[in-house]
């Protein structure tokens, strides 16, 4: 019998990497709800981006928004575990490291629900990170961890976790990008709006509080690149998430000339410029990912990551926040050779994923280039 689904989300990269599935749901028609937690309390940051994708909307929102981990978590486990008793689901699907993942994983492994993990077995080794925590306990409740890599699936065997609970199946950010990229060409005019033209230009990203919430990281950060910038006559586009915004007039920063601050994106305009830049600085581990699939070379602005791989095939290149180093790592990153193989796997994790879990997956016809 074909499991009943409950898919909880509540951040862009989890809709980004979760519609794969769910439109693979579509295909079989799988009885399945979705539930939106209200982690990004901005609507420009996710709630658009069912439309933009062209996905159906939650069936549920939760309307939590933004507060401190703790009761964050805890508001989100209360109403999740409302919304179980009423869907009584079979498998309980969650992506990633976010709170949200977390409350769901916490509910579902309560209750006679089989948790699946989709993107199990990263690890950034950095426990100052509460995504690190979130990942850690979300792997080890789980029934079915989706690991993207081989690497990913020897790190869960290392912890002790069985070889029946670990599945192999690439990761749905591959199928999210060929799904959507042809979607970004077809409705973004984000170029234009812009006035990028074709001249090359770079993309910023920087969010996590361990670059924005310490003033002398997040300048650093600012300059880093505002020195590459300078040096060589490109532009940068930064949009810049709330809670960055806020940090940079509680600082008082100087953004420098070359940076230009922008509202939040959707997500098919983001990956427009993803796609045509020429070079992105984050310190996001979805747009290393991202990156990656789509041949644009990353820096990543963090001591660690979660996405080792990329620094293995050369896509990307980690910097401290700091002006040499930032500008040292941008120029490392473009010498390289730009012709990586993505690690990522093949662009049907999510038929893998639903397979695994019992579900028969009709076949798409035709695959959208990168």
């Amino acid at each position: 019998m074909t499991p009943r689904m409950v898919f909880v989300l509540g951040t862009r990269p989890e809709i980004v990497k979760l519609a794969p599935i769910i439109r693979a749901c579509d295909r079989a028609a799988v009885d399945y709800s979705v539930v939106h937690t209200g982690q990004h309390y901005s609507e420009r940051l996710d709630g658009v981006f069912f439309d933009d994708l062209e996905l159906p909307a939650p069936d549920y929102n939760l309307e939590v928004g933004s507060g401190d981990h703790a009761a964050q978590t805890g508001e989100m486990v209360a109403r999740l575990g409302e919304v179980f008793e009423r869907e009584s689901p079979d498998v309980v699907v969650v992506q990633g490291d976010t709170n949200s993942a977390f409350a769901g994983g916490i509910v579902a492994s309560k209750r006679d629900a089989e948790l699946a993990h989709v993107e199990a077995g990263l690890r950034s080794f950095d426990r100052d990170m509460p995504e690190e925590l979130n990942r850690v306990l979300i792997d080890h409740a789980a029934e079915h961890l989706f690991a993207p890599t081989d690497e990913a699936a020897d790190q869960l065997r290392t912890e002790a976790i069985p070889d029946r609970r670990i599945e192999v199946t690439g990761n749905t950010v591959v199928d999210a990008v060929r799904q959507h990229v042809q979607l970004a060409r077809e409705k973004s005019d984000v170029l234009a709006e812009l006035d990028l033209g074709e001249a090359p230009f770079a993309l910023l990203t920087a969010h996590r509080p361990g670059n924005v919430d310490d003033p002398e990281r997040f300048r650093g950060l600012l300059d880093g690149v505002g020195q590459y910038a300078d040096d060589r006559e490109l532009p940068v586009v930064y949009p810049v998430h709330p809670r960055s915004r806020e940090k940079i007039d509680a600082f008082e920063l100087d953004v420098p000339d070359a940076i230009a601050c922008i509202e939040p994106l959707n997500f098919l305009d983001f990956l427009r410029l993803e796609s045509e830049a020429d070079v992105v600085f984050t310190d996001s581990g979805g747009v290393q990912e991202e990156t990656c699939v789509l041949g644009t070379p990353c820096v990543t602005v963090r001591e660690s990551t979660e996405r080792p791989e990329t620094l293995t095939v050369g896509s990307n290149v980690l910097a401290e926040p700091t002006p040499e180093s930032i500008v040292d790592a941008a120029d490392e990153v473009r010498r390289g050779r730009n012709d990586w193989e993505p690690p990522f796997g093949d662009g049907h994790a999510a038929e893998r994923i639903l397979e695994t879990l019992g579900v028969d997956v009709p076949a798409v016809s035709g695959e959208v280039p990168v």
